[in-house]
């Protein structure tokens, strides 16, 4: 699902900062204004955007509308991004974290960019679920690739290994990105690496977030441990756990669905909770099944001989960890020389201004998909639209004193509310500040409120009992109104015709 750094974090959207608002370069009516006669015209730019997830794939639809020439590069052989589940975890890089029990926790009604709904589907392989499962994400992924005919702006199979400018003059800036292309079959020992060095205009990175699985540091003798132990990135099903006594290290998203899936094939699974402590939906949920789980409080070591040991002096015997302690922010390729950069601990990237923009390589230099805790696919939307903006001259953005004086600010304030460093990224401040920045930043018009009744009942269902919430429909006669024209609609109806139209051309088999 935490700088700057040198003291320096980004910017985040629930930060105040009405006086930085983005200047948009809108055609008037009527008369001609001087003002807009004598504003620069729009630029198109070559664009590298780096990674063909849910971000990625945003990124590349807006600064395509916005007349930019694109470039995506994708590491994998499909796009999707961490929803392309893969059950190989045993050989070279794992790039997907999705585990096959993976379903979404936010309703799909409420999971699509604004323009293109996230609408049930016939289909042998669809999954029609309010909650659908990763396979069906990815599904809708392609789906929004054949819409807006993305493919042919995608490299598969291309990792990209170097970014770095050209230059340090700030007018004449460009980048040169290197690339290595895996050419042969799925064997790694059959397949071939062509380099390649293109120059952009600008890079857009979009991936990074869930590729560096991290360990917690607070945990003694994880080397001295000589059993199975292993991150939730590389967890695909819980049968080679069959019969075994397995801790699960962190009760989050990935720890309480993980624990849920070992408790149908493992003798016992231990929930150790974060420092925070366990939620009442999680003790709800371990009392379900006392039989296997059972909730302990924060892991404190691991033992050469099995055992693991908690807070509280308890200690039990253990075949297998699974570490479910989130990820760390990873950018091996890119090379700044500092200006912008991961900090050691991994949990944090900057100085952003906005989760976005490094202030002096602005703009272009941009990330997004940084922000965590966001409804993503329209948040990503938003940011990838303000980035195509900024490249065009369409939005102005702030000096770069002026945003590296709100990156500090910022950095102070959360310091001084006691926001753990962990959480720089995270998005505080509820829907209302979450929509308030899609509708500034990226011009996004408002979500409907039937959608924000269904996502806020959603969320509250979650945290009466996390394993049948999905499953549970107590809509009102709001949401059902909404529901009615969702589904039906000749906007529905348009975009199904849309969707196979462009899949046949790009023969992309949607439904398979």
């Amino acid at each position: 699902m935490g700088i700057g750094v040198n003291k320096s974090p980004l910017s985040g959207p629930d930060s105040d900062h009405h006086h930085h608002r983005p200047i948009v370069m809108a055609a008037g009516d009527g008369e001609p204004d001087p003002a807009v006669q004598q504003r620069p015209q729009l630029q198109s730019k070559k664009v590298c955007v780096v990674g063909g997830g849910m971000a990625g794939l945003a990124a590349a639809r807006e600064l395509r509308r916005e007349g930019h020439a694109v470039t995506v590069m994708e590491q994998s052989g499909d796009v999707g991004g961490q929803w392309l589940y893969d059950p190989t975890t045993t050989h070279g890089v794992v790039p997907s974290s999705a585990y096959a029990c993976l379903r979404l926790r936010t309703p799909r009604e409420a999971m699509s960019f604004s323009d293109f709904q996230f609408l049930p589907r016939d289909g042998p392989s669809r999954d029609p679920r309010r909650f659908p499962g990763h396979r069906e994400v990815h599904f809708y992924l392609r789906d929004f690739c054949a819409a807006f005919g993305l493919m042919d702006a995608v490299r598969l199979n291309t990792r990209v290994v170097r970014v770095a400018p050209t230059s340090t003059t700030t007018r004449q800036r460009q980048w040169a990105v290197r690339s290595v292309r895996l050419l042969g079959g799925p064997d790694d020992d059959a397949r071939v690496e062509e380099e390649e060095e293109v120059v952009f205009d600008a890079v857009v990175v979009a991936t990074g977030q869930y590729s560096h699985p991290m360990l917690p540091s607070d945990i003694e003798g994880v080397g001295e441990w000589r059993r199975r132990q292993l991150h939730s990135h590389l967890y695909r099903t819980p049968e080679p756990f069959r019969g075994e006594a397995v801790v699960v290290v962190g009760c989050g998203d990935s720890g309480t669905d993980i624990a849920l899936d070992l408790r149908r094939v493992a003798r016992e699974v231990h929930l150790a909770a974060s420092s925070e402590g366990a939620t009442p939906a999680v003790s709800r949920m371990v009392a379900n099944h006392g039989d296997v789980l059972r909730l302990h409080p924060r892991a404190r070591r691991l033992h050469a001989d099995g055992r693991v040991s908690f807070a509280d002096g308890s200690s039990v015997v253990a075949d297998t960890v699974i570490f479910c302690t989130g990820y760390g922010y990873s950018f091996p390729f890119l090379d700044t020389g500092g200006a912008v950069a991961v900090g050691d601990d991994g949990c944090v990237v900057g100085p952003l201004f906005e989760h976005v923009f490094p202030p002096s390589l602005a703009p272009s230099l941009s990330f997004v998909g940084v922000a965590r805790k966001v409804l993503v696919p329209w948040f990503v939307e938003a940011q990838a639209r303000w980035v195509a903006q900024a490249l065009s001259g369409r939005r102005a953005l702030p000096t770069e004193a002026e945003m590296l004086r709100s990156v500090d600010e910022h950095f102070r304030a959360r310091e001084a509310a006691g926001v753990p460093r962990k959480h720089t990224h995270h998005h505080i401040g509820g829907i209302d500040k979450m929509i308030e920045f899609m509708e500034e930043y990226g011009g996004l018009t408002p979500m409907e409120d039937w959608k924000e009744e269904l996502l806020l009942s959603s969320m509250a269902s979650m945290c009466d009992d996390l394993e049948t919430f999905r499953d549970r429909a107590n809509d009102g006669e709001n949401v059902r109104k909404g529901l009615q024209g969702w589904r039906g609609g000749l906007d529905a109806q348009a975009q199904y015709k849309t969707m196979d139209a462009a899949a046949e051309a790009d023969g992309l088999a949607i439904d398979d």
